[in-house]
């Protein structure tokens, strides 16, 4: 059985690896605070008889003076373990503003490079039950619908590797005990207790939203749920768009009438799924999705035409009908 506070059983992690079974090759990405260094332990007696290749790596951003002694910690540990292991370098010039999602872009080119390399075929990251909790507080935040609320899927697709998070359901508290349990000491991030980032800021705050029921497992519980129904909606999405999208390379037409007896979040991700088809791939928040989704309604509503862009892409009504097609490049001023 399970215990609430204790390092993580060897029955226990077979349950969580078991994503993994039939692998050939698994990347860990480690680096070297007490989540991945017990990833890493819990990896290396699991995969011990499973003839796959395991391998690890850090990342080195080069953002702080001790990462690259903490990138060799971890290196000393893998090759106790013998585990195969690289250390990765984040170079050339660094933003100076939205350094994390710079610095998360370039982490996990960098792993996908490597993962090709060696041939693996999953990438393994430590995100726990801490990780999922605030992740959902910052898209809540900043405005998510479900499939944001949803959070960090334990299973996803990252290019052409399948990215695992085995640990989203196991808190912080009890990877350290499995690192104590081992006599395994980690590094710590300065950067998380750093008020600058959003999540240090959370976890500043975790006290008050302790008391308050905003516990890390009722978040996940949220996250499972809205997961669940993000996939039903989804699937949904996929039955409609057969019956009523006149879709093609150029562009895709949904009969005005047939798209305002939709339900609205049908609809919205509807015309969402087709900017993605026919747009340039840049990011849209959902904010500005939905009042172009509102204002395309109205205009068929009223029997007007309508012609906006969103994400690269041309939204129009035009006769009755909704045409989303790929937006014109717009012109250089001189």
């Amino acid at each position: 059985m399970p215990r609430p506070g204790g390092p993580v059983t060897e029955e226990e992690a077979a349950a969580l690896f078991q994503p993994l079974e039939g692998s050939v090759g698994v990347l860990a990405a480690v680096s070297g605070g007490a989540d991945s260094t017990a990833l890493l332990l819990l990896l290396a007696r699991w995969s011990s008889n499973r003839g796959l290749r395991l391998c690890a790596a850090t990342i080195d951003h080069g953002l702080r003076p001790e990462s690259g002694d903490e990138a060799e910690k971890v290196a000393a540990l893998a090759r106790l373990l013998g585990i195969d292991h690289r250390t990765l370098r984040w170079t050339g010039a660094k933003p100076v503003s939205s350094i994390e999602k710079a610095a998360r872009t370039a982490r996990y080119r960098l792993l996908m490079e490597y993962a090709a390399e060696i041939g693996a075929l999953h990438l393994v990251t430590a995100h726990t039950l801490d990780d999922q909790a605030e992740t959902v507080l910052m898209r809540l935040a900043a405005g998510s619908g479900p499939a944001g609320l949803a959070g960090m899927r334990p299973v996803s697709a990252r290019g052409d590797l399948i990215h695992v998070r085995p640990l989203l359901g196991v808190p912080k508290t009890r990877l350290i005990a499995t690192c104590d349990a081992a006599g395994v000491s980690w590094s710590e991030d300065a950067s998380n207790a750093d008020p600058r980032f959003a999540r240090a800021r959370l976890r500043a705050g975790r006290d008050v939203l302790d008391r308050e029921g905003l516990t890390a497992e009722r978040l996940a519980v949220l996250a499972r749920r809205m997961a669940r129904a993000d996939v039903a909606i989804e699937q949904a999405v996929d039955n409609v768009w057969a019956g009523l999208a006149m879709s093609g390379p150029a562009q895709t037409r949904i009969d005005g009438a047939s798209f305002l007896a939709l339900p609205e979040e049908i609809g919205l991700r509807m015309m969402l799924r087709a900017v993605g088809k026919h747009g340039d791939g840049t990011s849209e928040r959902l904010k500005r999705g939905e009042a172009l989704f509102d204002a395309v309604r109205d205009a068929l509503q009223a029997g007007k035409s309508l012609g906006r862009t969103l994400g690269g892409a041309r939204v129009a009504v035009s006769k009755g009908q909704l045409v989303i097609s790929t937006a014109p490049p717009r012109r250089e001023t001189v």
